[in-house]
């Protein structure tokens, strides 16, 4: 009996001990929760963006306006910047990508494919577009050479910078608005081709990526480069001796951009793209030079010219087409004419670099 009396009077001073140790818990956690910097409201995250090279001024000024949000204030950013091609088959390759932002279509494209983005990804008010551009001519300061047609770019002895279209993706959207401006969008094809043999064949060198053409530039080589309409003003904005002049007829370029499947973080992640898409986002863009896709925001004082003869990716029979039409590395047309002057054709190992 005393045995069992024992027992109970164990069991009862265990249970007492453990109500305690619970009730000093919840003391400790009330404390630190009220004492801290309101860090353990919410617990700190780190996504991973991996992106085209042009927009890295633009992400840098964009996340840290999205940390001083309530939904970014305990988020962390790794960043990983390149050629939109190369960067595509990096988080293919195994690149770990919370959000992808990439220059074209298709580089999101190859990742639904691999099953690492949703099919739904494009189904917003915006197509899945963030920005939008316009093919440019950019030129020394001045313009000594009176460069500002499609037509001045063939002319002997003028040297044009623009990417390797198998690498960049800005260069696809180069080369795309060259031929559509002299093609008619697309009507005669040969016309279109003809005009890409002569401009290629005046193009000396073609660098990875569309920052790095720029790079190139803005370093003493070239006589006009074609790029971005973000890219010239971003070179201007920081100083460069760089005009630019949009030709009449020129390529709406739409930048894509996603969460990935198999994030870590996805509320996370939806939520800076929700930042992206907001007023405050896309004010941002439209300072860093990049056209807003939400009809109605404040660009920032920047002006954005409509061109007249301004045409899409779709007057040319959609990215699906022009892919395998232009692009294939077997029997694309561009394919040909870049192997015709000696141009690499076939896209490196994947690779990125991160930030």
């Amino acid at each position: 009996m005393v045995g069992i009396v024992g027992m109970t009077m164990g069991r009862a001073r265990v249970a007492a001990s453990i109500a305690a140790l619970a009730v000093a818990a919840i003391g400790l956690a009330g404390c630190s929760k009220d004492s801290g910097s309101g860090a353990g409201d919410k617990p700190e995250v780190t996504l991973s963006l991996v992106a085209y090279s042009t927009p890295q001024a633009a992400y840098e000024a964009l996340i840290k306006a999205f940390q001083k949000t309530d939904a970014g204030k305990n988020v962390k950013f790794k960043q990983s910047y390149g050629a939109s091609g190369d960067q595509s088959r990096a988080v293919a390759a195994g690149l770990k990508a919370d959000i992808v932002a990439f220059s074209l279509e298709p580089d999101v494209t190859r990742l639904v494919t691999a099953g690492l983005v949703a099919d739904d990804w494009n189904k917003n008010a915006t197509n899945g577009f963030v920005t939008d551009s316009v093919a440019v001519i950019g030129v020394r300061k001045g313009n000594p050479k009176n460069l500002k047609t499609w037509d001045d770019l063939v002319q002997p002895g003028v040297e044009v910078l623009t990417p390797n279209p198998f690498t960049s993706g800005g260069a696809r959207w180069n080369i795309l608005a060259g031929y559509g401006a002299k093609s008619n969008k697309g009507a005669d094809q040969q016309a279109g081709l003809d005009y890409l043999d002569k401009l290629i064949s005046n193009v000396p060198v073609q660098d990875s990526s569309g920052r790095a053409s720029l790079q190139t530039f803005t370093g003493g080589k070239g006589d006009a480069f074609i790029s971005y309409e973000n890219e010239a003003i971003f070179a201007q904005q920081h100083g460069q001796a760089v005009d630019y002049t949009i030709p009449d007829s020129t390529i709406l370029i739409e930048n894509p951009i996603a969460v990935t499947k198999n994030s870590e973080h996805p509320t996370e992640a939806k939520a800076f793209l929700d930042f992206l898409f907001s007023a405050d986002g896309q004010k941002i863009y439209a300072q860093n030079g990049y056209r807003p896709t939400v009809q109605g925001v404040d660009t920032g004082g920047v002006n954005f010219p409509t061109p007249s003869g301004l045409f899409t990716i779709k007057d040319l029979g959609g990215w699906t087409d022009v892919t395998k039409k232009f692009f294939d590395t077997k029997t694309g047309l561009v394919t040909a004419i870049e192997q015709k002057h000696g141009v690499a054709t076939v896209a490196a190992s994947p690779s990125a670099s991160a930030k």
